[in-house]
C-alpha cells in the first residue's frame, strides 16, 4: 500500500465513520499534512459517486440532497466530482445527460488545506451513507420509434409558451398562454397514445424524479400528484429526500415536468402578491397563509386538469389509455410494493385557501376540442 493511500485510509478511518467534530478535525489534519494524497482523495470521491449510481441515485438527486444537507461549497465539490466522470455517464441516456448539463460549472473556492480537507470529508460522509433507492430503469433507455422525433419540437413549443406565461405580469395573457400550452400538451399526449396503438413494438413506462423542495413541500407534492394523474402518470413522494418519483410513458413524463414547474412558478408569483396584500392589511400569519394558499391551489388545479384531460378522450382511445394505465400501475407496484398516504397539515387559513383557489382559477388551462 502506497504512502498516499495510507494517508487517505487513516483520514477516512478517523473521520468518516463517526459524526463528531473532533473526528472530522482529526481526519482533516491528516489530509492537510500530506499534499501528495490529493489525487488519491479525488479518486476516492469519484468512487463514492459511482457507488451512489449503483444504489439508484442520479446526478440531480445527489446534488439536491447535498444542497439541502450541506453548503454551496459542497455542491460545487460534488458537481466537480460528477463532471469528472461525465463522459462515461452520458451513455446512460438523454435524461441523465440533461442532468449532467445542468451541473454547476463553478469550482470550489480556494481555501487553506485544512478547510478544504474538512469540506471534502463532510461531503464524503454524506455520500458514504446514501441508502439504496428504487432504480428508475433496468440499465437501458426505453425503445423509441423514429416517427416520434417531431414530438421534441412540440415540447420545445410548450416550454416556450409556459416560460412566457411565467414571465408576463398580465393575468389574462398568462391564462391565454397557459391555455395554448395545455392544448398542445393534450394533443402531444394523445398523439403518443395513438402512435403506441399503431406501432409494432410498444414502449414500456419509464420513471423520473422531480424535486419537491421545502418549504410547503406537502402542498407541492399534492400539486405534482395532480399534474401527474392528469397526464396518465403516477407520482410517489419521498418526503425524506425531497423528491417524487413519477412513473409514466416518456412523452407524458416530459409534459409533467414542464407543467408542474410552470404551475409552481405561477403559484409562487400569485402567492407572493396575495401575501403582500395581506400584510398591507395588517395580517402577519405568513406560514399558515402560504400553506393554505398552496394547498387550495393544488386541489383546484387537480380538479381542473382532471376535467380537461377527460374532454380529450374519445371512445376509440379508451382501450389504448386503459392499457397504458395498467402498464403504469404495474410499474409503480413493482417499484413501490409498499406505500402510505398522508394528510395535508396546517391548512387552517381561510383567506389563504380562498385566494389560492382563485389563483388556480386564473391559471386555468383550457382543454382543446376532442380530436376527430
Amino acid at each position: 500500500m502506497s504512502s498516499t493511500t495510507t494517508t487517505v485510509e487513516r483520514a477516512f478511518e478517523a473521520a468518516l465513520y463517526t459524526d463528531t467534530h473532533d473526528a472530522l478535525d482529526a481526519g482533516a489534519s491528516i489530509l492537510a499534512a500530506d499534499p501528495a494524497a490529493d489525487p488519491e482523495l479525488a479518486i476516492r470521491g469519484r468512487e463514492f459517486v459511482a457507488a451512489a449510481w449503483r444504489r439508484g441515485w442520479q446526478p440531480a438527486d445527489v446534488v439536491r440532497l447535498v444542497r439541502r444537507e450541506l453548503d454551496d461549497v459542497h455542491v460545487r465539490l460534488v458537481s466537480a466530482l460528477i463532471r469528472a466522470q461525465a463522459p462515461d455517464d452520458r451513455a446512460r441516456g438523454p435524461r441523465w445527460a440533461a442532468q449532467l448539463d445542468e451541473l454547476s460549472a463553478e469550482e470550489p473556492p480556494r481555501t487553506d488545506r485544512f478547510t478544504h480537507a474538512t469540506t471534502v470529508l463532510e461531503l464524503y460522509r454524506l455520500l458514504l451513507r446514501l441508502p439504496s433507492l428504487e432504480p428508475l430503469d433496468d440499465g437501458h433507455e426505453p425503445k423509441r420509434h423514429e416517427h416520434r422525433r417531431p414530438a421534441s419540437r412540440m415540447l420545445t413549443r410548450i416550454r416556450a409558451l409556459l416560460a412566457k406565461a411565467e414571465a408576463t405580469g398580465f393575468p389574462e395573457e398568462a391564462e391565454a398562454l397557459s391555455a395554448k400550452a395545455q392544448e398542445l400538451m393534450a394533443r402531444h399526449s394523445i398523439d403518443e397514445a395513438l402512435l403506441d396503438a399503431q406501432a409494432p413494438a410498444k414502449d414500456a413506462p419509464g420513471a423520473c424524479r422531480i424535486g419537491v423542495e421545502a418549504p410547503y413541500e406537502q402542498a407541492k407534492a399534492v400539486l405534482l400528484d395532480a399534474v401527474a394523474g392528469a397526464n396518465h402518470c403516477r407520482a410517489v413522494w419521498n418526503e425524506a429526500f425531497g423528491f417524487s418519483t413519477v412513473v409514466g410513458f416518456e412523452g407524458d413524463l416530459e409534459v409533467v415536468e414542464l407543467l408542474y414547474t410552470s404551475l409552481l412558478v405561477q403559484a409562487t408569483t400569485a402567492m407572493t402578491r396575495a401575501e403582500a396584500a395581506q400584510r398591507a392589511g395588517g395580517r402577519r400569519r405568513t406560514k399558515t397563509f402560504r400553506q393554505s394558499f398552496l394547498a387550495a391551489y393544488a386541489h383546484r388545479i387537480g380538479d381542473r386538469l382532471a376535467r380537461a384531460s377527460g374532454t380529450q378522450v374519445t371512445d376509440d382511445l379508451l382501450p389504448v389509455l386503459a392499457t397504458r394505465e395498467v402498464a403504469v400501475t404495474d410499474r409503480v407496484d413493482a417499484m413501490f410494493p409498499e406505500t402510505t398516504t398522508t394528510r395535508l397539515r396546517g391548512v387552517t387559513d381561510e383567506a389563504g385557501w380562498t385566494q389560492g383557489a382563485e389563483a388556480a382559477d386564473r391559471a386555468q388551462v383550457r382543454a382543446r376540442p376532442p380530436l376527430d
